[in-house]
């Protein structure tokens, strides 16, 4: 991504640059730029989620399951306490 944004303060240009490096560096043109707007967001630069937001989204879902998990069982098991 160094490359790109080198690349983007040199010449000004934005057009083709990410193909140009991607070739340059033997990968997938859309891959690059999918890493360049997701260092992008992470930096302020572009509107979207952040790298750190997407994880603790991630987590949080994996938490929820996990409690809606436990709560099913313990309805199941006719453990769960009313309030």
């Amino acid at each position: 991504m160094r490359m790109v944004f080198e690349a983007y303060d040199q010449g000004g240009e934005r057009h083709g640059v990410i193909s140009r490096v991607a070739s340059q560096l033997g990968i997938g043109s859309e891959s690059l730029r999918h890493w360049v707007r997701q260092a992008e967001v992470d930096g302020g630069r572009r509107p979207g989620t952040t790298s750190e937001d997407k994880l603790r989204i991630s987590q949080l879902e994996r938490e929820n399951r996990e409690l809606k998990r436990a709560n099913e069982m313990a309805v199941s098991t006719g453990q769960r306490n009313e309030l």
